[in-house]
């Protein structure tokens, strides 16, 4: 594989000359970028997938559900359905995608919406909920919107400044683009990460005097959810068939294994549709497994998409939490949507 990338890598330098041209002709006001009088928030990445926006964008609607009247866009990635869609009880993963879907049913005061024109869907959202503030969902590369803050994210295992542009690489645009974030957030760290690692990391990343840069860990709720709860702290006594449609399933997997679960991981691509015969596939494994003590686990993403197919089904939740500085990175999300009103 990493030998056909290598051979791809002429591409690379046209998808490079392509993608900076666009931003040469954005940053120069020759293509046309919407401002907006509310607060928006961008999160993104360079990279393709894996980095943990969901988990970010939740914990800005925690932060700012109290005071604020939120609402998020998203694309609504191999949704079924056109246009805006403002998400009510009636809609599926199907019609909406699973990272809206998740959204909407965790937050019930918080409005959510998909439209892959974003600068449309803003307005939408301003004409029909007229929210304090927007959050952006996977919008980084979206110029046609300007956001008035940007929070790229970056993977502590996948760093954007070592990585190379696609199809070579994952990065969808050059790492020259780092210098749109307003914050930067390397996620996905150990908790234990030592100061002089995440100087090491500061140093090599290069933010400049206006970036401030931030490391967040992903924590895993207590309990287990879905057909019934069972503590984390007991699912050792469990043998796990785990299913998977996310990028980056890597550190999930390993976080079972580091409680000695036996796990049968079954891996799916990113927001995979599941058909009926991965449904039978996927029951059919579990019911081989000879043990009393066995039950079907998978991310609160995928569960959006499995839910109404397939009964006794568990999710665990996560969250995002910041190692260090953490009211720092919340009084520069705060003052941000604060400072006009």
């Amino acid at each position: 594989m990493k030998v056909i990338r290598f051979l791809l890598f002429p591409f690379t330098l046209v998808y490079d000359l392509i993608t900076t041209i666009r931003n040469f002709f954005y940053d120069a006001g020759v293509f046309k970028s919407t401002s907006f009088d509310i607060p928006v928030i961008a999160v993104g990445n360079l990279s393709v997938g894996g980095t943990g926006k969901t988990p970010q964008i939740e914990f800005l609607i925690r932060l700012l559900k109290k005071d604020k009247k939120v609402a998020v866009l998203s694309r609504g990635y191999k949704r079924k359905t056109k246009g805006f869609v403002l998400l009510n009880d009636s809609h599926s993963a199907e019609d909406v995608g699973d990272e809206p879907l998740q959204f909407f049913k965790k937050f019930y005061t918080v409005s959510v919406a998909v439209d892959a024109k974003r600068v449309h869907g803003i307005q939408q959202l301003k004409k029909t909920v007229n929210p304090d503030v927007i959050l952006l969902d996977d919008a980084y590369q979206h110029r046609k919107v300007k956001a008035g803050l940007y929070i790229l994210l970056t993977r502590y295992d996948d760093l954007y400044i070592d990585d190379f542009i696609l199809p070579t690489g994952n990065l969808r645009e050059s790492k020259r683009g780092a210098k749109r974030a307003d914050i930067i957030v390397v996620t996905k760290c150990s908790k234990d990460l030592s100061d002089s690692q995440q100087e090491k990391i500061r140093k090599k990343l290069k933010a400049n005097s206006n970036q401030q840069v931030f490391f967040s860990y992903i924590d895993y709720h207590e309990k287990t959810k879905g057909a019934k709860e069972i503590a984390l702290e007991a699912i050792q006594d469990y043998e796990i068939v785990l299913i998977t449609g996310i990028a980056n399933p890597k550190p999930l997997l390993g976080f079972f294994e580091g409680k000695n679960c036996k796990v049968h991981h079954l891996n799916f691509p990113d927001h995979h549709h599941f058909s009926g015969h991965d449904i039978k596939e996927i029951q059919a494994q579990f019911e081989k497994l000879s043990t009393d003590k066995k039950i079907m686990l998978t991310t609160e993403k995928d569960f959006m998409r499995l839910a109404d197919r397939m009964h006794g089904l568990h999710y665990v939740e996560i969250e995002t939490k910041f190692l260090e500085d953490q009211e720092k990175f919340n009084q520069q999300v705060l003052h941000y949507c604060n400072k006009d009103s």
